[in-house]
């Protein structure tokens, strides 16, 4: 039995898909009232309970044998006290869950923003980078991310796991990004972040979810830490090429400096939480970071050891995403918020 957490997101629900067109049996963990229409396409077994109530925590994990930890508090806005009971405490929780119910494996999904908000021209960062640098302030996700891998990393006499450190996903189930993306690109107001001829790592959620199971079979994993965290070689220029073909739209000409678009989402930043805004500004640091940054983050000890490729290119990936957004998800009212999460 495999036991997956945030299976209601995009890379929880790809885990899912992947695990059982292997024909692998899969549990879920669900909180209730959660939106269950896909999962019971898929043929899983539910077991209803939240990360933050230990019973039932403890209940799913009853006779599971891998353990694909993907739920976490996700977004770049909100309330301190809210990453650290979903993401830290809950997250401590399973992990006790899994030494009391002597799991075999955990495969545990982390970010590569756990190694902070690095960047710098032609630099190139792999596993054995220093975790939880130059963090922005307010920067939640990313200091819960790098509070529970610490964690994890210090069970590592009692637990038998392999760390997974994604970058920005996307994929068909994207209720994050899509709909952002989509909204920029038609009205005309993405703009690309210099050049926009930097690397991107942006990464399709199916090809993780492979690497995910790929980590969880191999006994030379355990204790390893690995970022899926491309598909090869894409810009920013590209990506919103790609969107606009598929969306019919003209492309994305209108440029602006990475510094004036940081420095106006500090701006907005400080004038949200100053304010105490509940909703995200426009645009973070964060989403300024992941969009423009010159730094890139090296995938290549997936593909080594894993044996890890990306099955799905980014010009398979970004117009089916896009088409899965138009046919199951364009009338439903989005929420505002920056543009990525990863």
């Amino acid at each position: 039995m495999n036991l997956v957490t945030g299976s209601t997101g995009l890379l929880g629900s790809h885990i899912v898909e992947q695990l059982r067109r292997r024909g692998r049996p899969v549990r879920v963990l669900v909180r209730p009232g959660a939106d269950m229409r896909w999962l019971a396409t898929q043929g899983v077994e539910i077991a209803t309970g939240d990360l933050t109530d230990r019973a039932s925590v403890d209940a799913a994990c009853a006779g599971v044998t891998a353990v694909f930890h993907a739920a976490a508090r996700v977004g770049d806005w909100g309330p301190w006290e809210e990453f650290q009971r979903i993401t830290i405490d809950g997250s401590r929780n399973l992990f006790d869950a899994i030494e009391r119910a002597k799991v075999a494996r955990l495969v545990h999904i982390s970010s590569i923003s756990v190694y902070g908000h690095v960047n710098g021209e032609g630099k190139v960062f792999d596993e054995s980078a220093p975790l939880g640098q130059n963090v922005h302030r307010w920067s939640y996700y990313t200091r819960a991310k790098v509070a529970v891998e610490e964690m994890l990393w210090a069970r590592r006499e009692r637990l038998a796991f392999t760390v997974i450190r994604p970058s920005w996903l996307y994929g068909p189930r994207d209720r994050a990004t899509i709909a952002r993306m989509v909204n920029l690109v038609r009205s005309g107001r993405a703009k690309l972040l210099g050049d926009g001829e930097n690397r991107l790592n942006m990464v399709y959620a199916g090809n993780v979810a492979e690497a995910c199971i790929l980590a969880a079979d191999l006994p030379t994993a355990v204790h390893e830490a690995y970022n899926v965290s491309n598909d090869g070689v894409m810009t920013p220029k590209r990506y919103y090429e790609l969107m606009a073909r598929a969306l019919d739209c003209p492309p994305v000409t209108r440029h602006v400096p990475y510094g004036v678009a940081y420095g106006v989402a500090f701006a907005l930043e400080v004038i949200g939480h100053a304010l105490r805004l509940k909703r995200p500004p426009m645009i973070t640091r964060y989403a300024v970071w992941l969009m423009g940054r010159r730094a890139f983050f090296s995938a290549e000890k997936a593909r080594r050891e894993l044996g890890w490729k990306s099955t799905v290119s980014y010009e398979e990936g970004i117009p089916m995403t896009v088409g899965w957004y138009l046919d199951h998800f364009e009338s439903a009212r989005q929420p505002s918020g920056s543009l990525v999460r990863a």
